[in-house]
């Protein structure tokens, strides 16, 4: 199995141990991420997931699917209720049951891929790689709302280093889909692994610097945290206008959440 799609597995085994004890009512919480409930994450998760392997074993059903998908939504509360009906409003134990046996499904099968073979997606193809890729950064993005609400400190691997790359590897697309030139140099990065390793990346000799824990780098690139509410230490306009407006999923320009808006609840 490559090792993102390991990855993969071992970051939905350990959202789904900080799941799986949950009563239905404690599924219909409200989270920070535009008021989604934990049920609704869930099944937005799920349903790509499922895509994502239509795209690598059934490219014509992917493409039925997505084409649905479209029709259905505008936006995310439409984006909320179409994922909703599509899975009869699946919630609570059997939700988490049917994601479980399904990522457990789709790991080995992207493992056991040509990982530079092409699949459809929203956007551009991609390779098998960083579609499951993509799903890594994905299921822990959203599962940070989860974490928050719940009250519990998240204690990160060191697979993030595959979210870290996705935002290196995305200074351009987040410049391009806020509609401004991409400035250079790309900020070199100095980050602490969640085992206490140094990640670095780019031309150490820039002043465009960004400095800290790798796990608040990603916070930032996938828009759970401010970068206000962050210990980053971030040097240079390019690095700083980044860090405002980064973004490393597909889609239209978001807005990061305004500073004190995504953090863990306490009380």
């Amino acid at each position: 199995m490559i090792d993102q799609a390991q990855d993969f597995l071992d970051e939905s085994e350990a959202i789904y141990a900080l799941l799986e004890n949950l009563s239905d009512k404690q599924m219909e919480q409200e989270t920070d991420f535009k008021g989604w409930t934990i049920n609704a994450i869930m099944r937005h998760l799920h349903i790509w997931n499922m895509a994502a392997y239509w795209s690598l074993t059934e490219p014509a059903k992917f493409h039925d699917f997505f084409k649905e998908a479209m029709s259905g939504m505008k936006g995310q509360t439409s984006m909320r209720f179409f994922e909703a009906n599509y899975l009869d409003n699946l919630a609570g134990a059997d939700l988490l049951k049917t994601w479980r046996d399904f990522y457990q499904k789709i790991a080995p099968e992207f493992g056991a891929a040509d990982p530079a073979m092409r699949v459809e997606w929203a956007g551009p193809s991609m390779s098998v790689r960083s579609s499951i890729t993509a799903r890594l950064m994905e299921n822990w993005s959203h599962a940070q709302a989860i974490y928050d609400v719940l009250g519990i400190k998240r204690h990160n691997e060191d697979r993030i280093r595959n979210i870290v790359m996705i935002g290196l590897n995305t200074y351009g697309w987040t410049f391009k889909v806020n509609r401004e030139e991409a400035p250079q140099p790309v900020p070199y990065l100095k980050l602490t692994a969640p085992s206490g390793a140094i990640w670095k990346y780019g031309d150490e000799s820039t002043e465009e610097r960004i400095e800290g824990l790798a796990e608040e780098f990603c916070q930032v690139v996938t828009q759970t945290r401010n970068i206000a509410d962050t210990d980053l230490q971030v040097t240079g306009p390019n690095a700083t206008r980044w860090m405002a407006i980064a973004q490393c999923f597909a889609g239209g320009a978001e807005t990061p959440p305004a500073p004190g808006v995504r953090s863990i609840k306490t009380g």
